[in-house]
């Protein structure tokens, strides 16, 4: 039997990803908009070493929107195989402080699901979608076209 770095050509190495899906109780979903590109997302983030899952969404969720939050269900599991990426995306609720912009986010706003902005980056459309189907288990998804398909680059 061939180990996994056979089947991928050397290399076994997958990032895991944690992204956050909070919204508020008008059914408005929150959304930063990036500072290195202009595209609105969801909150998220690769994990860094010694981190568990929701120790990494609750820093990257602090980094790009200045919130604490609390850890809810998980939505989905999104493989995105060009880029070795497994993502982990989880409802959050807000509890402390008030979303600004950071650092990494110029700004950020609360959005009906049916009047994002014209530029958020399609794979955080579809994590959205998947929240909005209520379903009792996470969705498992291929997301498999590159970031510059996904902008039309």
């Amino acid at each position: 039997m061939k180990d996994a770095s056979d089947r991928t050509g050397g290399s076994a190495m997958f990032r895991v990803a944690v992204s956050a899906l909070i919204f508020d109780d008008e059914g408005r979903v929150l959304l930063a908009r990036r500072r290195d590109i202009d595209w609105w997302n969801l909150p998220h983030g690769g994990m860094e070493a010694g981190e568990t899952v929701d120790e990494a969404l609750r820093r990257e969720v602090m980094e790009e929107l200045g919130v604490a939050i609390e850890v809810g269900q998980l939505v989905g599991v999104y493989s995105k195989p060009l880029k070795q990426e497994v993502v982990l995306t989880f409802r959050c609720r807000i509890s402390g402080g008030a979303p600004t912009a950071t650092e990494e986010t110029r700004e950020c706003h609360y959005f009906f699901p049916h009047n994002l902005p014209v530029n958020t980056l399609p794979k955080h459309r579809q994590r959205i979608e998947d929240a909005l189907l209520n379903q009792q288990q996470a969705v498992i998804r291929a997301q498999r076209s590159s970031t510059a398909e996904d902008q039309g680059l």
